[in-house]
């Protein structure tokens, strides 16, 4: 036996102490390997729009309606079941109204708890009963256990569960019940979640969304450009700063900032209505949503302008710290002729839609003022002593990456980054060249760095590669030219505001690219699938969400309404459980209280991507693979319990 060997099977006997122990183990994992395996949900592009992302999340891209029809077939009406899955999604809220509303109460609470129950049967029967112990709710664990686990020994098995079941109405616990099993029931129909980018920035509730994943069974998070210059933000890099603030301006959601983070922005009111209060500020209107409050639109307005000229300040004394970003041409403030009134793009001259700037000096135009420097100083402190801001994006750190493989998938946000002829394309970061996996690999290395590094300058380098994976060419996960923001303010011409996307996204139904990119993850082209977000998928246009046959799914979610008219649809969100992976195509959500009341819900479609030949077990996946290695381990440790060389406990 092995050094290294002897060190595990030592380490582990003091976990099995004898042959018992180790053998009740083996049997116990062996009987996992032989479990369908779980369902894992995709999503990406949520985009802040926290009602929409809580009601996906809790019917599981339809997969609860989907079991109540296994589970009930033609039993009860299409109208029952509709009104079961809403008791489902919202237990507590669904409550309300039948206390209002229903004449015979008993009758209800009775027939709604043996639904209940025959759905947490039919949910719970592909984990093991460890599992599923684990998850119950600790109120009612032995009443649950109770009612789903088969008593050979009872003979009237009817009447001894119905017995309970009157019991729990009895004693007034029957509301309580129906929330616990409505609860446990979504959490056993979803194993695991993907979230592929982009919880951040557009909609109102990014920090109720990310609350809700902090406390998530079983999640990971490939990071998308707009989670990265959050995370740059609460580093306390100045530029992701002034990325983030535009955008709250800009969509009228700073209440995200002030209400859901906490995060003082007097100082950028004051110095807004001081500098900015008797400035043109027509090119920087707000979009805004029914929610808010035109009261603060005029100071939102002059905040917006305010933070905008700032960014791009900022950006350029990014760009010109680090040449080797390419990014010079990016640096918009200096290539303004102010006799003209014009700004010179790509070698030719557009007449500027504003040239009301109260900060800029044309000779330095990137250097702040004195108050644009302390009110950047006051931001950075309030964005890196936010407490909430911190754990949310530690969780980003401890659950996220740039990319993700998975039960033989390969997830990303964004895209390969490739040159026209379909090879990788390289970047250049501090003399060194990158591309392909090792790019995704360093980008991310440097991201840490940007938060976690001791080392001042480290992690001011890292901040700067965050600012660069937000917006710069050579990006994975931004995947475009330029960001043209300066070009949308200030320049009517369109042609200005193209972004040109990187040619990966001309090539997503090239097989032999598609192949690359597996294989340089080390993936097998036969099983694997790329799941990719960041482009919305304009099905309104005859565009596909499945490319190269099925080996690539663009998954955007859709839930920013910015996009909906361009896709004509909400968009789509990916299921994977043990008989193959289907798309969900989604109809436009208007709310919460509408889906409640009408007992709607906004699946439009299922798309089979693909269906297994037989179906997957626990033993096919990731989990599975550890579990085999224990198996082997715990063999070994038995072998040497037998033969003496390690001595059990009795």
């Amino acid at each position: 036996m092995e050094e290294n060997d002897k060190k595990v099977l030592k380490a582990l006997a003091k976990q099995y102490k004898n042959i018992a122990a180790a053998s009740t183990e083996i049997i116990n994992l062996q009987s996992i390997l032989n479990l369908p395996k779980g369902t894992e949900h995709f999503l990406t592009d949520i985009h802040g729009e926290n009602e929409q992302f809580n009601h996906v999340l809790k019917n599981g891209s339809g997969s609860i309606r989907r079991k109540i029809d296994e589970e009930f077939g033609n039993t009860i009406s299409d109208r029952d079941k509709r009104s079961l899955a809403t008791l489902i999604y919202y237990p507590e809220e669904k409550l309300d109204i039948v206390l209002q509303e229903e004449d015979n109460l008993e009758d209800w609470y009775k027939i709604s708890l043996h639904r209940l129950v025959q759905m947490m049967k039919h949910v719970s029967s592909k984990y093991t009963r460890s599992k599923v112990r684990k998850a119950l709710p600790k109120d009612f664990a032995y009443v649950i256990e109770e009612l789903i686990t088969e008593k050979e020994e009872v003979q009237d098995k009817e009447a001894y569960y119905n017995e309970i079941i009157h019991t729990i109405i009895r004693i007034g616990r029957a509301p309580q019940f129906i929330v616990a099993l409505s609860h446990l029931i979504q959490r056993l129909v979803i194993d695991h979640l993907h979230i592929v980018g982009d919880v951040f920035d557009r909609g109102p509730g990014p920090h109720i969304i990310m609350d809700t994943l902090c406390n998530y069974h079983s999640v990971d998070m490939q990071w998308g450009n707009h989670d990265i210059v959050w995370m740059g933000a609460a580093s306390g890099h100045l530029a992701c700063i002034a990325n983030v603030l535009r955008m709250a301006a800009r969509y009228g959601n700073l209440a995200t900032i002030e209400d859901g983070y906490g995060i003082n922005l007097l100082p950028l009111a004051t110095f807004a209505m001081e500098v900015y209060g008797d400035t043109n500020c027509d090119a920087f209107n707000i979009r805004f949503n029914t929610d808010y409050n035109t009261k603060d639109l005029s100071l939102d307005t002059k905040m917006h302008k305010a933070m905008a000229i700032l960014q791009f300040k900022l950006e350029g004394q990014v760009i010109m710290r680090h040449p080797e970003f390419e990014m010079d041409h990016r640096k918009m403030l200096d290539r303004i002729d102010y006799e003209k009134g014009t700004v010179n793009i790509d070698g030719r001259d557009y007449k500027m839609l504003d040239m009301d700037f109260p900060t800029i000096d044309p000779k330095k135009p990137y250097e702040l003022t004195e108050e644009e420097s302390k009110v950047m100083a006051r931001l950075q402190q309030a964005f890196m002593h936010c407490e909430k801001l911190q754990r949310h994006i530690r969780f980003l750190y401890a659950k996220g990456g740039l990319y993700k493989i998975y039960n033989g998938n390969l997830l990303y946000h964004g895209c390969m980054p490739l040159n026209p002829d379909g090879s990788f394309a390289s970047l250049k970061l501090f003399g060194k060249e990158y591309k392909g996996k090792a790019l995704y690999d360093i980008l991310e290395y440097y991201a840490r760095r940007g938060y976690y590094a001791k080392d001042a300058a480290e992690r001011n380098a890292g901040q700067d590669i965050m600012w660069y994976i937000w917006t710069g060419k050579g990006s994975p996960v931004f995947g475009k030219e330029k960001m043209a923001t300066f070009e949308n303010y200030f320049v009517a011409e369109k042609e200005t505001h193209r972004e040109e996307k990187n040619p990966y996204y001309q090539m997503l139904d090239q097989e032999e690219t598609v192949n690359a990119i597996l294989e340089e993850f080390g993936l097998d082209t036969k099983g694997a699938h790329i799941v990719n977000g960041h482009v919305p998928v304009e099905q309104i246009h005859g565009e596909s969400p499945i490319k190269c046959g099925g080996k690539l799914l663009i998954i955007d979610g859709g839930f920013s309404k910015a996009y909906h008219k361009k896709t004509g649809i909400a968009g789509y969100t990916l299921v994977g459980n043990s008989h193959g992976m289907h798309l969900v195509a989604h109809e436009q959500f208007e709310s919460a209280r509408a889906a409640l009341v009408n007992e709607t819900d906004i699946v439009s479609d299922f798309i089979e991507v693909e269906t297994y030949p037989r179906r997957k077990l626990v033993a096919d996946t990731d989990i599975g693979r550890e579990i085999k290695e224990n198996i082997y381990y715990l063999e070994e440790l038995l072998e040497a319990y037998r033969n003496g060389t390690i001595m059990e406990e009795m």
